[in-house]
This record gives C-alpha cells, sequence and structure tokens, in this order.
C-alpha cells in the first residue's frame, strides 16, 4: 500500500494459474517503491508455491502500467543528498524486480490492456510472453522529459531488434499493438473484450504441460540467450539429460510411443 488503504497489488489463484493485477489506476499503476515491493513479495511466494503453473499479470483501469512513479521520485529533490540515494535505491529495486520475473520458476505472461509506458514497457518486455488488447501502445518516451529509459532499454533490446529499440527510446513516440506484434514485443493481438479469455486460455495450455519440464526450459532459455554458441549448447545439453532423468520425462515419452496420454507427476 501507498499511505492508503486498498492494496496495491490483487492475487488471485485458480487452476494452476495465478493472476497478479496491478490495482492502482488512480495513479496509471506506477511503479512507486510500494507497488515495487508488493510485485516483488508476491513473486517470492508464488516461487515456493508448486501449485502454481503460470503467472499472469494484468492490470485495472485504462493504463496497463505508467512506468516509475515520477510524483514520488521528485518529492526526494528536496533531500539533502538532492535526491540521490533515493534515485539509486528505487532503480536497482525496479532492476531486482525485472530479474525477479525472469527467474521465477514459472511463465509469466503479462495481459495489456492499455498503454504500457517507460518502465512499465520493461515490464512488458521482460514477461516471457504477452497478449495484448487491439486498443494497448507501448513507448519509452523518458527522451521527452530529459530523462532517457535506460533501465527499459536493459529489457526492450532484448525483446525486439535494436534498430526498432533505439527509434522507441531515441524518439519517445508510442507503437500499436499491432508494431508490437510484429516486432516480438508481444506474442498475440486480440479484441479488447477477448484479453482476459485469451491471457487465460494461453496461461491454461502451460499449466497443463509437465511442471518440472516447463521450469527446467525456461531457466535454460534465460541462461543460454546471452552466451556465446558453445557455452548456450552445453547449458541446453545439460538441462536436456536432468530434463530425460525427470520422472515425467519417462510418464511423456512412454505416452508417446504408446499413443495415450500422458498423467503428469510434476517430477
Amino acid at each position: 500500500m501507498d499511505g492508503g488503504t486498498q492494496p496495491l497489488l490483487r492475487l488471485e489463484a485458480s487452476g494452476g494459474v495465478a493472476t497478479l493485477t496491478l490495482a492502482r489506476p488512480a495513479a496509471r499503476n506506477a511503479l512507486s517503491m510500494g507497488m515495487i515491493a508488493a510485485l516483488r513479495d508476491t513473486l517470492a511466494r508464488i516461487t515456493a508455491d508448486d501449485t502454481i503453473r503460470c503467472v499472469i499479470l494484468a492490470a485495472d483501469g485504462p493504463v496497463f502500467c505508467a512506468g516509475h512513479d515520477l510524483r514520488e521520485l521528485t518529492a526526494h529533490r528536496a533531500d539533502a543528498d538532492a535526491g540521490a540515494a533515493f534515485f539509486a535505491e528505487t532503480m536497482a529495486a525496479c532492476s531486482a524486480l525485472m530479474q525477479a520475473i525472469v527467474a521465477l520458476p514459472q511463465p509469466v505472461i503479462a495481459a495489456v490492456q492499455g498503454m504500457a509506458t517507460a518502465a512499465g514497457c520493461q515490464l512488458v518486455a521482460t514477461c516471457d510472453l504477452a497478449v495484448a488488447s487491439a486498443a494497448a501502445r507501448f513507448c519509452t518516451p523518458g527522451v521527452d522529459i530529459g530523462l532517457f529509459c535506460s533501465t527499459p532499454a536493459v529489457a526492450l533490446s532484448r525483446a525486439v531488434p535494436h534498430k526498432a529499440a533505439l527509434e522507441m527510446l531515441l524518439t519517445g513516440d508510442p507503437i500499436g499493438a499491432e508494431a508490437a506484434r510484429r516486432l516480438g514485443l508481444v506474442n498475440r493481438v486480440v479484441a479488447p473484450d477477448a484479453l482476459v479469455a485469451e491471457a487465460a486460455a494461453l496461461a491454461q495450455k502451460i499449466a497443463a504441460r509437465s511442471a518440472v519440464a516447463v521450469r527446467l526450459g525456461k531457466r535454460a532459455f534465460h541462461t543460454q540467450s546471452g552466451l556465446p554458441l558453445a557455452e548456450a549448447y552445453a547449458i541446453a545439453a545439460a538441462t536436456m539429460t536432468e530434463n530425460m532423468l525427470a520422472e515425467d520425462a519417462a510418464i511423456g515419452i512412454g505416452a508417446f510411443l504408446n499413443k495415450t496420454t500422458p498423467v503428469w507427476r510434476n517430477r
């Protein structure tokens, strides 16, 4: 909570899928320190919950996330150090949040209903998958206010081609949902009234897979993606070996060979 009585984040879980909803629409779901802490604490609980197989990150109101809370940041300019310590603390906390999403064993799907700006766009780029409403838009407009989106650039440059990322970062211009899909920032674009159902269907499809295979696979994917080719294959081969030794792999391969439906034990 940010000094109020309403929670900043809602958590609902059903059928192996946890839905986290940013619930600060009056502040455009900005990533205040309170919101960042709420997300990190909730993700830490989900990490240890074997009943949750997939996570959806959604938001209330017309804006998915407006990025950092500029009012909160500006208030600290009155500090003795002109805000330097608080600015550094905020950027470190947000960076840790993004890394926690990548490190989370369960895949995370962003369900983007509206504008995702700056660190809000970073949040979408960080999630493993993204489903967007046709009304959604994405931008990194820090350059418009003299504050280049350097931390959002880390996630954005890993999600879309470099020249596309730099154009967004250097101009601050928003792009629509279909353009975001073409660039690879989002996976699917649907009508606004179909967003919740589409994200839920995708999450349920993933949740129905072997949890051990999905967890190993997500870990290996993110570990190898920044490595040289030989190191990437070494990580992937070791993961395949570990996965082959899992009970679910024996179950799944046996079911395939016998033309039956596997019943996962998730180990």
